[in-house]
């Protein structure tokens, strides 16, 4: 549903504070994605590299908000996308066009001095590769936090931790984990602080808000059933969704119509997928229900090596977060203390 329909969703603002001792699962692809997409420079749109040309973003990303997370005492299980289902890649083709075609807009751009439009479509334009997630997995292990291979969609994974109180409640800017049946799911944990309002020198305040499932479904007068039609509606992960019906609107039709199958004879369904296909894959979702959540222990000496050894990280910078992070993160004899 992204972010379209969180915006008809009712929400309570929260504090970093709120969540501690609490363990949260983590959307890693999600917030991977954002990191991408919002570290970059601010000149020329391109991610954060070292000097051999490599990325590191998402690992400037995740490791300065991951440090922030336990320092708020909060427990960070990250999740990662399994194989996607055959039914996602037509949306991931189409995802790959529109980021090609972003690319070359943000190339001319650059060539006009455009700064605007360079950062504008820098966002659109950014791509996730096997070595960018196995150093984030790598990062991640080496400062003690939890790490999951989910076999499909992570936040399919990340929804059942929470529905078996595994986890306090799933991090996440979509609002798929909520059509996965997540009882709580937290927006704007990796964004918090000030945002540039798009194509305006001003800025406003992002903070972390709290969406309880049952509150949306009572506020909305719907089911979870309904829920999940109303996604479908919009557009999820696996289709673009249907032209001309944004969240109002599907609020409406399933209020009237009730039932998927009635819903979907009032609407034209022009995607390849058949929407009962998409409909089930959200009720019961590939999940692994064996695995168990293990965390570590914060390796101060292999973070550096990553980090200021390899990716040319400022020694300065990694070396006072750390230093930080050894006051308050357990020791070997006392990870009994990361509760739920």
């Amino acid at each position: 549903m992204g972010i379209q329909i969180a915006k008809i969703l009712p929400k309570t603002e929260i504090e970093l504070s709120d969540l501690s001792n609490k363990r949260i699962a983590i959307d890693a692809f999600n917030w991977m994605y954002q990191f991408l997409s919002i570290i970059r420079d601010r000149d020329t749109g391109e991610p954060l590299k070292d000097s051999k040309g490599r990325v590191t973003s998402h690992l400037s990303g995740l490791f300065y908000r991951t440090a922030k997370l336990l320092e708020a005492g909060i427990k960070p299980v990250y999740v990662f996308d399994g194989k996607p289902p055959e039914m996602k890649f037509a949306e991931i083709k189409v995802r790959r066009e529109r980021r090609a075609e972003a690319a070359e807009i943000m190339k001319e751009a650059r060539k006009a001095g455009d700064t605007e439009t360079v950062r504008k479509y820098a966002q659109q334009s950014s791509r996730l590769n096997q070595d960018l997630i196995e150093s984030a997995k790598e990062l991640l292990k080496y400062m003690g936090v939890a790490v999951v291979q989910a076999p499909s969609e992570g936040e399919a994974q990340c929804a059942y931790f929470c529905k078996n109180k595994d986890v306090y409640a799933v991090a996440s800017q979509d609002s798929d984990s909520l059509m996965f049946g997540t009882p709580k799911l937290i927006r704007n944990l990796s964004i918090t602080g000030k945002r540039k309002v798009p194509r305006k020198d001003s800025y406003y305040e992002v903070r972390p808000e709290i969406i309880e499932l049952k509150e949306v479904l009572k506020e909305l007068g719907v089911n979870q059933e309904q829920l999940i039609t109303m996604g479908i509606l919009v557009g999820t992960d696996f289709n673009p969704g249907i032209k001309g019906i944004g969240p109002k609107k599907s609020l409406s039709l399933v209020k009237k119509e009730k039932t998927f199958d009635k819903v979907l004879e009032k609407v034209e369904w022009n995607t390849e997928t058949p929407a009962k296909q998409i409909y089930d894959f959200f009720t019961d979702p590939p999940v692994d229900k064996k695995i168990k959540i293990k965390f570590g222990i914060l390796e101060p000496d292999k973070i550096k090596k990553l980090l200021v050894d390899d990716f040319e990280f400022s020694e300065t910078r990694i070396m006072k977060v750390l230093d930080n992070l050894k006051k308050t993160q357990p020791s070997k004899g006392s990870l009994g203390s990361w509760i739920k």
